[in-house]
């Protein structure tokens, strides 16, 4: 039963008398950790330390600490792995529009850090789950990740290089380059002598 404190006794006073006969009853002994040090109690005190220790203790997912955006542009990532396992093209296309509709949300009314999150387009997904359930052909005519060494990669034949543009001044056309002023070489003139006009 839980006591009334007295009118007369301070707050204080009274916690400390009600913990002090809980000691004498022995209700403290043989508490879970008893005689055995606190966990990083010798440490630097990190910022938010207590979010950390809950989302340890509990096993918490640690995405759920992320900034809306963030999670929203994870999940989009993981969205080809998360479908891979559905049967059908109409759970794919449910799945997909779910993400959707809270990237739809967050883009209404954006909260935390604003970041730019686009929705998934699912075409592109049902065509990228029909691929791999088809045996690793992906729709551009490459294959799938994992499944084979990519066309740029195959034995015997060079990366593709990309052409780097110059950028020396003259070998490289400026859209300004009519109205560039010549180099002083070419606009010096013979300078003519006033008698022989």
């Amino acid at each position: 039963m839980t006591q009334r404190k007295p009118s007369d006794l301070p707050i204080h006073t009274w916690v400390d008398k009600l913990i002090r006969e809980a000691q004498e009853r022995g209700e403290f002994d043989d508490l879970p950790g008893s005689g055995k040090p606190l966990p990083g109690i010798d440490g630097p005190l990190e910022e938010d330390w207590w979010v950390k220790q809950k989302v340890r203790s509990e096993e918490l997912p640690t995405e759920a600490l992320l900034p809306p955006a963030l999670r929203l542009r994870r999940e989009l990532a993981a969205l080809p792995e998360t479908v891979r396992h559905l049967r059908d093209e109409a759970a794919v296309r449910a799945a997909v529009r779910e993400v959707n509709l809270r990237v739809a949300e967050y883009i209404r009314i954006p909260t935390g850090p604003v970041l730019p999150v686009a929705p998934a387009d699912p075409d592109a997904v049902v065509a990228r789950w029909r691929a791999e359930r088809d045996g690793g052909a992906r729709p551009d005519g490459g294959t799938a990740p994992g499944s084979g060494p990519e066309p740029a990669q195959r034995p015997g034949k060079p990366a593709p290089r990309r052409s780097e543009p110059s950028t020396e001044l003259g070998t490289r056309r400026r859209w300004w380059w009519p109205w560039r002023r010549r180099p002083p070489e070419a606009t010096e003139e013979t300078e003519v002598d006033p008698g022989d006009r």
